[in-house]
């Protein structure tokens, strides 16, 4: 298995953070970090297909939000929390405090 890439938070690029958390899918992915230690990618599919799932994921991981841990044959995730506030400062905060709309 490859080694997955997790960028040092220094490399961290705000347009791409954005463009992580503005799918639907991939935020809902974030919420559900933000309040767990840690998640299996099948506890956080939402019954897609595993394809859908992995490229989210790679964006995720790719964005710096999110690291992937490979512990036997799981993935686990968990939310870069205090890389991501010490990159950009109360960022993730104001948007996990946004309501979801209905």
């Amino acid at each position: 298995m490859r080694p997955m890439k997790h960028p040092p938070a220094d490399e961290f690029i705000l347009e791409s953070v954005l463009y992580a958390l503005s799918d639907p899918v991939r935020m809902d992915i974030v919420r559900h970090l933000a309040g767990v230690r840690a998640a299996s990618c099948g506890e956080l599919d939402g019954g897609r297909p595993k394809s859908t799932v992995s490229h989210h994921f790679r964006v995720l991981r790719e964005s710096g939000l999110v690291h992937t841990e490979c512990v036997g044959t799981t993935h686990m995730n968990t939310l870069r929390r205090p890389e991501m506030d010490s990159r950009f400062p109360g960022l993730l905060g104001a948007i996990l405090a946004q309501q979801t709309q209905a």
